[in-house]
């Protein structure tokens, strides 16, 4: 059970429309042109399915980002795999004791098969396979206990992050090094949290032209989904469409020895158990 956006002809015009689509195996099931992603949290597969206004197939798409509107936040979670904790030799007693939040801007988003853009203000671009969760329901002071049911479903992402930015330059904030253009992919469709019942045990991995890179298990996280929903909407509201990038794990290239960054021309595929691949291709930017 997964969900994409895209855009079709409607039924009564030759003009495309953007909407939500179920995937099966007959094709995709086109839902209501104007369901969000709150309308459609609220309902369950069997009622997406009878609400489906026509089936079309793959080719008489295109897949769009998966939103239906720009989301109002995409937030990160720095050093929450215990493996990528390995890898930079940090000793156990200084674990983050609480999540470690950064935000990405919205216009970082891009969908599976479209281009990231090398800036060519950096030569340390770097990869980050993450599990992304995105919110159905928003909500405050949301407790753990409660926070699946807030839960929209699960994603791919790739918190493509220029690590000179990040670590020297603009006094060493991260925002920079995380928000350029394209530095978020995200896909290729949205899987419901019925499918991914425990989505703290996928395994996940990374690779760049074909060689493996990272390669790991969502068991790793330091801290869990529950945990982070609830710790970030105790400091501010979380929004239906809402993004959250739960971390990365080990063999980023900056830590590779030696380092080993992207460059122009590089296919960097990101896999997760029970969701899919989402692929894109480094070019310069011009």
């Amino acid at each position: 059970m997964s969900i994409v956006r895209c855009a079709v002809k409607s039924l009564t015009s030759s003009v495309e429309k953007q909407c939500w689509a179920l995937k099966s195996t007959a094709g995709l099931n086109i839902l209501p042109f104007d369901m969000t992603v709150e309308s459609i949290h609220k309902m369950n597969w069997s009622q997406m399915e009878k609400c489906a206004i026509d089936t079309v197939q793959f080719e008489d798409v295109s897949l769009l980002p998966l939103f239906d509107r720009r989301p109002d936040k995409i937030l990160g979670i720095g050093l929450n795999y215990r493996d990528h904790l390995e890898e930079q030799r940090v000793p156990l007693e200084k674990y983050p004791q609480e999540p470690v939040v950064f935000n990405k801007f919205a216009s970082t988003v891009i969908c599976h098969g479209e281009t990231i853009k090398h800036p060519t203000v950096t030569n340390s671009l770097d990869y980050e396979l993450e599990l992304a969760v995105i919110m159905g329901a928003g909500g405050r002071h949301i407790k753990e206990a409660k926070a699946i049911e807030h839960v929209f479903g699960y994603t791919i992402a790739n918190d493509i992050t220029a690590r000179d930015w990040q670590k020297t330059r603009n006094n060493k904030q991260w925002i920079l090094g995380k928000s350029m253009d394209t530095f978020c992919p995200l896909g290729p469709a949205i899987v419901s949290k019925e499918v991914i019942a425990e989505p703290h045990n996928l395994d996940i991995s990374c690779s760049v032209n074909g060689e493996v890179r990272q390669s790991s298990n969502t068991k790793m996280l330091l801290f869990k989904i529950p945990q982070l929903i609830s710790y970030i909407s105790s400091l501010i509201t979380l929004l239906p469409g809402d993004v959250i990038l739960t971390g990365t794990p080990g063999g980023v290239g900056a830590f590779r020895d030696p380092p080993q960054f992207l460059q122009p021309g590089d296919t960097v595929k990101c896999t997760i158990e029970h969701i899919g691949e989402l692929e894109n291709t480094v070019e310069m930017e011009t």
